[in-house]
């Protein structure tokens, strides 16, 4: 008997923490939401704000979430793979029932701002509102305005898939603890107005950290690895540091704002995630804030490169098996990359002195090498080159001999790729 009453006692005080503790923060954040009190401010012209807010939700990217493949736009329902399960982006349209038709500014703004649904539930952070926070309130309805202009679509929302307890929103409280602060983006007074701009958009409405920051085990970035590059979860992709030698590296502001703006520059060109980023949302950016973002990022303190693992894979014979990436690199590349990898600026990316092909993760160049790509088309690049898939054409351990070489040639200080590591990519989703 004693021990059963021992048990029940266990189970209540796991019960008041997983349940009571959280109650507790959701009402102390309701007692005092920073920023709450800001409201809306008159507007002289509302299609001025509604041809702003649609400019915004491009420099956000709004449609790249919440449209789903093939689906109607900002209807939601696109799936976005976490460690955590499925989360299924929601209906932003101005339908009543289904969508945020019946959303006042306040309601948005909320959202934005504060991470809460228009009931006062904790949004899932696969909606970047801890980037989202910075946004202005004469953004956030202009925002709201521009989404109330376009047609509604009615498409009911879809439920999560979260494993438990991931499954029970109360426990986001923790979670916000941990790892949220809402605040307002504020200017540096001994900063430019161009240096401000592009700070805005890259730690607001571009929540670039979303990808360019690792992540730890329960999906929170830290404040000390903030675009310092990382995984990207489920996805399979690195996201390059942007403070780092092997980020933006040497490159001019006027390089890094034409790859911004166009997906391609004479030292690079972008592929993967990044590539729908360019072509859904920065293409559309006026060159002034394509050029800010890329003043802000050159500032970024800059932080030694991480190195590569050394000794994560030593082969038998790296002679040999450099010798055979070499022959192959002859047979497969060359004719676009160049016999000493130079490549051709602006159509084929040079690989000599490409410090993101060199760096601590191999898994770009691996998934290159294996599926192939094309930088975005975009108004400033219709047009672009893209490159075949060798993974057909390929066993694992060719692969692995041609990105070795790739990563040690020409001034590369990359480490050696096993086979095993192609093998394992080769089960990555493909775009």
């Amino acid at each position: 008997m004693k021990k059963t009453r021992l048990i029940k006692t266990i189970l209540l005080a796991a019960l008041a923490v997983v349940v009571l503790v959280p109650l507790a923060i959701v009402v102390l954040e309701t007692a005092s939401e920073p920023g709450s009190e800001q409201k809306s401010v008159a507007v002289t012209d509302p299609a001025v704000q509604v041809r702003r807010g649609e400019y915004l939700a491009l420099a956000g990217n709004c449609m790249g979430c919440h449209t789903a493949r093939g689906g109607k736009v900002n209807a939601g329902g696109r799936v976005i793979a976490t460690p955590f399960g499925s989360i299924y982006t929601s209906n932003i349209t101005a339908d009543n029932e289904t969508g945020i038709g019946s959303w006042s500014a306040d309601d948005f703004w909320r959202a934005l701002h504060n991470g809460k649904s228009k009931d006062g539930s904790f949004l899932y952070p696969a909606f970047p509102y801890p980037s989202y926070t910075r946004v202005t309130r004469a953004d956030s309805d202009a925002l709201y305005a521009y989404l109330r202009s376009v047609p509604a679509v009615r498409q009911q929302n879809r439920e999560h898939d979260l494993r438990f307890p991931y499954n029970n929103r109360i426990l986001l409280a923790f979670w916000r603890r941990m790892y949220f602060t809402p605040g307002e983006f504020t200017p540096q007074e001994t900063r430019g107005a161009e240096w401000n701009r592009g700070a805005y958009l890259v730690q607001g409405l571009g929540h670039c950290a979303a990808c360019h920051t690792a992540r730890d085990a329960l999906g929170g970035t830290l404040a000390e690895n903030d675009l310092a590059g990382g995984m990207i979860p489920m996805q399979d992709w690195y996201a390059s540091s942007l403070t780092s030698e092997t980020g933006t590296g040497d490159w001019s502001i006027e390089e890094l704002a034409d790859l911004l703006h166009t997906g391609v520059a004479e030292r690079g060109a972008v592929f993967g995630p990044m590539a729908e980023v360019v072509a859904r949302s920065l293409q559309h950016l006026t060159p002034a804030d394509a050029r800010a973002m890329a003043v802000y990022i050159k500032s970024l303190p800059r932080t030694a490169a991480a190195q590569p693992r050394a000794g994560r894979f030593v082969p038998a014979d790296a002679e040999a098996m450099l010798k055979q990436g070499a022959a192959l690199y002859q047979k497969h590349c060359a004719e676009c990359h160049g016999a000493d990898g130079e490549g051709v600026p602006r159509i084929y990316p040079p690989l000599a002195g490409n410090r993101s092909l060199a760096g601590q993760s191999a898994i770009n160049p691996i998934r290159m090498v294996l599926n192939g790509g094309f930088p975005p088309s975009t108004g400033g690049n219709p047009r672009p080159y893209g490159m075949p898939p060798f993974g057909v054409a390929m066993s694992d351990a060719e692969v692995a001999a041609v990105v070795s070489f790739i990563r040690t040639s020409w001034g590369n200080a990359g480490t050696l790729v096993s086979a095993d590591e192609v093998s394992n990519s080769r089960g990555a989703p493909v775009d």
